[in-house]
């Protein structure tokens, strides 16, 4: 009793330290990304905090099963440091009695990375997808931030604003425009000191430019033409909806099931492989944790990264021939596993040997 609580508190305390840690990194390089897109207008600043969510959600089941998987060999690998696991021993504990330990603290891990797997990453993807959708068929003026150049949806003009003040949600007034469009080879450029929102009756948006100029050549033409405005109405366009079709990965567990074509066939694959490994990689940490405390420290832990790396590669492999058509999926849904738990058999009965030989001297 003593032996299990202790290993339930040690790997506890262990995983939160990895998945925090690990948490902080991934919400930090996602955070740069977005910020960026957003900076460059490929991302609406005010969409950052939620495609981050998604994001998060996105990547929980992975970061969950390294965590796990971190959390179980760097306690065990303490306790063969500190000389602990030599005491183990002595009381006559073998190496298979980590086995209870860590299933009892894996399994409710893996049950959470299950449902994560099956259904709120693929519910996460779906949505950052619409709301991305959502945020690229914004109208022209919805795109407009003051003080930065932005694109237009049709990508033929770019506007630039020094401020803009909201009056009732469909009429602004914007001061000190500059618009730079291609119309018929021909280049303008519109400079006004004041503007305003106008929705027409039709429901069309334009901008209104007052007490403006308008420049107008020929890229590599000496001919230009310049032309003063009292008032000036550009129509502002909003890009079109498409119907694009869902990505497998957007897709619900139960479409994947119903609509049983390759490429369905190997998300759902990679799907389930993901609890299923973060199961086997928790019972892999046991015989992978083993350290001589006389000799480096760092070892064990390359051959374990080295041994998430392979696994992660082969369940991708699997994923891609299943989609190809090169194996069936019945077959891909087992093979890397049944091959890694041949691999964990072998490793705990070359630990078990070792452990009988230090038992008989």
């Amino acid at each position: 009793m003593i032996f299990l609580r202790a290993a339930q508190r040690e790997f506890a305390q262990t995983a939160v330290a990895v998945f925090v840690a690990l948490f902080a990194i991934m919400l930090t390089t996602q955070l740069i990304r977005l910020l960026g897109q957003a900076a460059g207008g490929a991302t609406a600043s005010e969409a950052v905090a939620a495609l981050l969510g998604f994001s998060a959600l996105n990547y929980l089941p992975v970061l969950l099963s390294l965590t796990l998987f971190i959390a179980i060999l760097l306690s065990l690998s303490r306790v063969y440091r500190d000389s602990e696991m030599a005491v183990w021993f002595s009381c006559g504990v073998p190496l298979t009695q980590w086995i209870r330990p860590v299933l009892r603290f894996a399994l409710p891990i893996v049950a959470v990375i299950a449902v994560l797997a099956l259904f709120l990453t693929p519910w996460a993807n779906d949505k950052r997808e619409d709301y991305q959708e959502r945020m690229d068929q914004r109208g022209d003026v919805a795109r407009v931030s003051p003080g930065a150049f932005r694109e237009s949806a049709a990508g033929d003009r770019i506007f630039f604003v020094e401020s803009i003040s909201d009056e009732n949600g469909e009429n602004s007034r914007v001061k000190n425009i500059f618009i730079n469009s291609i119309q018929h080879g021909r280049m303008g450029v519109m400079v006004a000191a004041n503007g305003h929102t106008m929705v027409a009756e039709n429901g069309d948006k334009f901008v209104v430019l007052t007490n403006g100029r308008r420049y107008e050549g020929e890229p590599g033409s000496n001919e230009h033409r310049i032309m003063e405005f009292d008032s000036y109405a550009i129509r502002m366009e909003t890009k079109e909806t498409k119907q694009a079709e869902r990505a497998a990965r957007n897709l619900s567990t139960f479409d994947l099931v119903t609509n049983w074509i390759p490429l369905n066939q190997g998300e759902l694959l990679w799907r389930i492989g993901i609890p299923l490994s973060a199961l086997t990689l928790a019972l892999l940490a046991i015989p992978l944790s083993f350290v001589n405390p006389r000799a480096g420290r760092t070892s064990n832990l390359l051959f374990a990264l080295l041994t998430f790396m392979v696994y992660s590669n082969l369940l991708s492999v699997s994923r891609a021939w299943v989609v190809q058509g090169k194996m069936p999926f019945g077959v891909g849904v087992w093979v890397v596993h049944v091959l890694m738990f041949v691999v964990l058999v072998g490793m705990f009965w070359k630990r078990l040997a070792v452990f009988s030989v230090w038992r008989r001297q």
